[in-house]
């Protein structure tokens, strides 16, 4: 018999008390905040058939998705690892608007492998997505409604990173790369590794001009000056490249009209979403972690495999990370002590004060411990025929 049976396995974690607290707190709060945006909350399942949750985008999620079969069809099912396929699922097929349709969501992913900062395989995703709109108002929106997700956190000094994937995409279109190719540069042009990178494209056999243009992606990156940096690199392109870099510019300018003082970067070379997301792609990022704490982007037509297409954007953050970095605690609350006692009048004080909010906890017979080991800075004391509450 195992004597490590309160081991969980690597990558899963358990809130205890104080960080179940503050989760629940903010849960609370950011579903409330999304609401006042016209947000409105589902939840998906946390199981379904494998072709609904790997279909088209969502492929990428394959090497990240438990698997199981169903033990009353035969069919395999996968556990999620990700919403948004679900939410675009509840949009195109179960509701079916017209109309710009704004959702939230809140649940547990399970990935098989560890990501992000925490390495977690547990993560608590929170999301917003929006349907029904291609302009850039919705991409604005949804990234205002991001930051401030992460400003009812205490989450304020960020550096906002802006991007396109659909200038990579359109280059490696034009250029005929092949599937594999296009994989194996976005994932060296994602970790910045140059020389790997520069290997690689030489065995592309591409022309001088095209050679130096996916030479250029490389360095592409930096603060409002690599708008004009990026569109003199690439002005012999295709003149959807350049549509493209003004459609970020706009964007940022748009985002900064609503908060002046943010910082932001560009990058053109970030497609950590390239098989999933098609338009502006955005992170959010704070010093001190290495990794995003947020992102998102565009995500157009995620809906035709359900049978309804329509444009659509979003963003995701995992609530457990945030309460690790959040400068925001939970103020201790403590509660009020009541004997153990079946006087009935003394019930009826402790239903009162539950009913105002307060935490009561009654005492049990021959428990050990007092007041103060419960949690509890006050006691219930019968004074004059009255239940009242005193100060330990």
């Amino acid at each position: 018999m195992s004597k490590d049976r309160w081991l969980l396995p690597e990558g899963i974690e358990e809130s205890l008390p104080d960080e179940s607290a503050w989760l629940e707190k903010y849960r609370r709060e950011l579903v409330d905040m999304f609401s006042t945006w016209g947000y409105e909350l589902v939840m998906p399942p946390l199981i379904e058939y494998l072709d609904s949750l790997l279909i088209g985008p969502s492929d990428d999620l394959d090497l990240q998705t438990f698997k199981l079969t169903d033990q009353l069809t035969g069919r395999m099912m996968g556990v999620r690892a990700d919403m948004t396929s679900q939410v675009a699922r509840i949009d195109a097929h179960m509701l079916k608007r017209e109309a710009p349709t704004r959702f939230c969501y809140l649940g547990t992913v399970l990935h098989t492998r560890p990501s992000g900062r925490d390495l977690t395989r547990s993560p608590l995703q929170v999301g917003a997505e929006l349907y029904g709109h291609s302009g850039l108002d919705s991409d604005v929106e949804v990234i205002c409604l991001m930051l401030e997700a992460l400003s009812m956190v205490g989450i304020d000094d960020v550096l906002l990173d802006l991007g396109h994937v659909g200038i990579f995409t359109n280059l490696v279109n034009k250029a005929g790369l092949n599937e594999w190719q296009q994989k194996q540069l976005q994932a060296l042009l994602q970790q910045k590794a140059q020389p790997e990178y520069e290997k690689f494209l030489a065995t592309c056999a591409l022309s001088d001009d095209r050679n130096k243009v996916f030479l250029s992606l490389m360095d592409l990156s930096g603060d409002t000056g690599v708008i004009a940096e990026a569109k003199q690199l690439l002005k012999d392109s295709d003149p959807e490249v350049i549509e493209y870099i003004d459609y970020v510019a706009k964007l940022s300018s748009r985002v900064v009209m609503c908060y002046p003082n943010i910082q932001l970067h560009y990058d053109f070379a970030a497609l950590s979403g390239y098989r999933y997301q098609n338009g502006a792609v955005f992170a959010a990022y704070v010093s001190g972690q290495g990794g995003e704490i947020a992102r998102g982007g565009r995500y157009d037509m995620i809906g035709k495999v359900f049978g309804r297409s329509r444009p659509a954007t979003g963003f995701s953050v995992d609530l457990k990370a945030l309460a690790k970095i959040s400068p925001k605690t939970n103020a201790a609350v403590f509660g009020i002590y009541a004997p153990n006692d079946d006087d009935s009048a003394l019930q009826d004080k402790i239903k009162q004060l539950r009913a105002q909010g307060e935490r009561v906890i009654c005492a049990l017979s021959n428990q050990q411990g007092n007041e103060k080991d419960v949690g509890c800075n006050r006691v219930l004391v019968k004074q004059e025929q009255q239940w009242v509450v005193k100060d330990v």
